[in-house]
């Protein structure tokens, strides 16, 4: 992506998308320190005192929306006049009906000069976020760059710069080069419009990086286990170490992501792929993350009834057999207390074969089992 400042921005302060793409510049690959917070209008913001009222939510935008329209029925009007427009109003960060419809009442070149200007040169957050959303109803490629810079502050703008790839022809690559590049809520809407609209495209990168292990990635991973075909990847004999990673990282956030996004119990092909990753594990090389993921899922499988897993008490019993024989070995033992420490309670809990044999004869008093 090349996207270069231009003459002209507003003022003496640094706009919305200046302050973005000086912050990406010095780490180009990474997430941006920590979504790009302060912005350059954070004083001004907590200085203004908006009158909170009591609305209807249906009417959310509307005001929005007349301002627009009261803007692009002047044809003299300029966009530099709509960037202090918004402070009295409630100005949406994701999809809205009404602004939405503004924008597709004016004339489409004007919405898309309009969109333009503010996402470049406005220096307020709220005039940012409108130019967003009318860039968002009528984009054309050479746009991207521009979306996917104001995109990087992504908390704030995630939510229309993933709507506004994901909508258009060539906004899949588009939209991975973002969710490779934001994290925390920026990271959900993201990697949400890619399973809606650009699984198959980046299907490979979702099956093996999608999660970063930030708690708000249960809001997505069942969405990217259902839309990536997860359970068809896994089960091939082939399937590398980035994939059966990320599937043991998948599974341990769907077993414990309720309220958030889909669990095991509604995620139908749970036992095919609770099976595969065990069996590919059981191949793998000891590793700190992979005993740690193993172990939450083997004690999610002991601990919860076998329907809170997706699985049949016989798939159930089988599947925690499988998984302590590995947590058993004395090598991941090892490597679980090297890599956490002799000290750590998670440790104590599932690291030694001491432990292990313990937990393995608890469940089997519980089983019949006398192995």
């Amino acid at each position: 992506m090349s996207v270069t400042t231009e003459p002209g921005a507003l003022g003496p302060g640094t706009s919305l998308f200046e302050h973005a793409l000086r912050l990406h510049q010095r780490c180009p690959d990474l997430p941006l320190p920590r979504d790009g917070e302060p912005y350059p209008d954070d004083e001004s913001h907590r200085r203004r005192q908006r009158r909170q009222t009591r609305r209807d939510q249906r009417l959310t935008g509307s005001d929005v929306a007349a301002i627009l329209d009261a803007y692009f029925g002047r044809v003299e009007s300029a966009p530099r006049e709509l960037v202090d427009a918004f402070h009295d109003v409630d100005v949406p960060i994701h999809h809205n009906e009404h602004i939405a419809a503004a924008a597709l009442r004016a004339d489409r070149q004007r919405v898309r000069q309009t969109g333009r200007w503010l996402v470049r040169h406005s220096t307020d957050r709220c005039a940012t976020t409108v130019g967003l959303a009318l860039l968002a109803t009528d984009w054309q490629e050479d746009d991207i760059p521009l979306i996917q810079t104001i995109g990087l502050l992504s908390n704030r703008f995630g939510p229309l710069a993933a709507e506004a790839l994901r909508r258009r022809r060539g906004g899949v690559d588009g939209l991975l080069w973002l969710a490779q590049r934001v994290a925390g809520w920026g990271r959900v809407y993201v990697i949400e419009a890619l399973c809606r609209g650009g699984a198959y495209a980046s299907r490979q990168w979702l099956l093996r990086h999608a999660c970063d292990g930030d708690v708000l990635n249960g809001y997505f991973a069942g969405q990217v286990a259902t839309a990536a075909h997860l359970h068809e990847a896994i089960i091939g004999s082939e399937a590398d170490d980035d994939l059966v990673d990320h599937t043991g990282r998948l599974l341990k956030i769907m077993a414990g992501c309720g309220g958030m996004g889909m669990t095991l119990e509604h995620y139908p092909p749970a036992p095919i792929v609770l099976a595969a990753h065990v069996a590919h594990l059981g191949r793998q090389a000891p590793a700190v993350n992979r005993y740690v993921d193993a172990a939450v899922i083997a004690d999610h499988l002991t601990h919860k009834a076998p329907q809170r897993s997706g699985c049949t008490t016989e798939q159930r019993d089988q599947l925690v057999r499988q998984y302590l024989a590995v947590l058993d070995r004395q090598d991941w033992c090892d490597t679980a207390r090297a890599g956490l420490g002799p000290g750590s309670d998670f440790v104590a809990w599932f690291a030694g074969d001491v432990a292990a044999r313990l937990r393995l004869r608890a469940f089997a008093d519980l089983t019949g089992d006398d192995r």
